[in-house]
């Protein structure tokens, strides 16, 4: 998927509009419709700002991953990143438990 179709689905996704996207990034509504439909490449600083705006990864905006994590997932991410290497794996441990039952518990 191009930056122009991710970034139109996340902004709809958040219920904002061209212009109200465009008021927080600082520039005006016709600039956004023209990264939606790819006439316009923004710069990285300005994609950098749209991706911090719809509170989703840089990565998932430009195509470079289809893993969508809001900003909580990324921070509690970065925090166990800071981790020794035994809380981590002790987290890791825990969280793998955690889905094992939670897809049991689904089935």
């Amino acid at each position: 998927m191009s930056f122009g179709n991710r970034l139109l689905e996340v902004r709809k996704k958040r219920g904002l509009s061209q212009e109200i996207l465009a008021k927080e990034l600082g520039t005006q509504g016709p600039a956004i419709g023209r990264y939606e439909r790819g006439v316009a490449k923004p710069t990285i600083e300005v994609a950098g700002k749209l991706a911090k705006i719809l509170e989703v990864s840089l990565d998932y905006l430009v195509g470079n991953t289809d893993l969508e994590l809001d900003n909580e997932t990324q921070k509690r991410i970065l925090a166990v990143q800071q981790l020794s290497e035994k809380d981590k794996n002790n987290i890791f441990y825990t969280l793998d438990n955690l889905i094992k039952a939670a897809k049991l518990n689904a089935l």
